[in-house]
């Protein structure tokens, strides 16, 4: 089955705008299937809010943290998913090093980390991201206004930076989130809000091991718009079947390094 969440949310329980239960119930009632929060630097307990929220194969509250930490003027923030203890930031003597204490910590708490938003402030490289090791998840897209998706300044935008780690060898899966802040301005593009990055999870069941080890492993797709219906893969092809819209329906169909689009 396909599950839909969102791994970066926050509520009051750090910078964001709402209880976990109001947070909770914004992506339940919007046709999510999991939630990970991760306020920075502080783990919110999970079990009271899949008690009220939580019902088997439709709704899960996972927990997560955003450990936040620093290197000089940078800004070092890594998502750990599904942590059994709260991460503390593990500071270092460089970026790479900030990134790889943080990255082994998550690891150490039986959590999957993902590298967040490494353009806001312009704080990590592709150069650096490379080098990070047993990191899977890297964000490709942030809802957050602020965090340069797109680069700027001749600093390249995510999708580069992501074509560049891979080009390098090594393996990432790009996901797209939220990192939702603000629930009581619906609308407003200016505020970081919900329901504008997602991934949609292939697992057998609703529950956090089988969804974290799918993530870690990459069965899944980002997305900010654009649902599969069905994705099949043969040893000399990839088929994807888009769910239709109000405006087009699309099946792609790839075969070796080429491809085709028929409407």
């Amino acid at each position: 089955r396909w599950f839909k969440g969102n791994t970066h949310t926050h509520t009051l329980n750090s910078d964001g705008d709402s209880t976990p239960d109001d947070v909770v119930r914004w992506y339940r009632e919007h046709g999510y299937q999991f939630l990970v929060l991760s306020d920075h630097n502080f783990l919110t307990k999970t079990d009271a809010l899949n008690a009220l929220h939580g019902a088997d194969n439709k709704f899960l509250v996972v927990p997560g943290e955003e450990v936040t930490d620093t290197f000089a003027d940078t800004s070092l923030h890594i998502n750990g998913l599904g942590v059994r203890a709260e991460v503390e930031p593990q500071h270092g003597t460089s970026v790479l090093d900030v990134l790889q204490r943080n990255v082994d910590a998550i690891r150490r708490a039986a959590g999957v980390p993902h590298i967040n938003h490494p353009n806001f402030r312009w704080s990590i490289t592709a150069d650096e991201l490379r080098q990070v090791r047993n990191n899977r998840l890297l964000e490709i897209y942030n809802g957050h206004p602020e965090v340069n998706n797109v680069g700027g300044g001749g600093i390249p935008g995510m999708e580069e930076v992501w074509d560049a780690v891979l080009s390098s060898g090594t393996l990432v899966y790009g996901i797209a989130v939220d990192d939702a802040h603000t629930f009581k301005q619906p609308g407003n593009p200016n505020v970081a809000g919900p329901g504008r990055g997602w991934v949609a999870v292939r697992a057998e069941r609703l529950d956090a091991s089988a969804i974290l080890d799918a993530l870690d492993r990459g069965d899944f797709y980002a997305s900010t718009g654009v649902e599969l219906a069905d994705y099949q893969v043969t040893p000399t092809s990839m088929t994807v079947a888009v769910k239709p819209t109000a405006f087009s329906k699309y099946r792609v169909q790839f075969i070796g390094r080429g491809g085709r689009v028929l409407k």
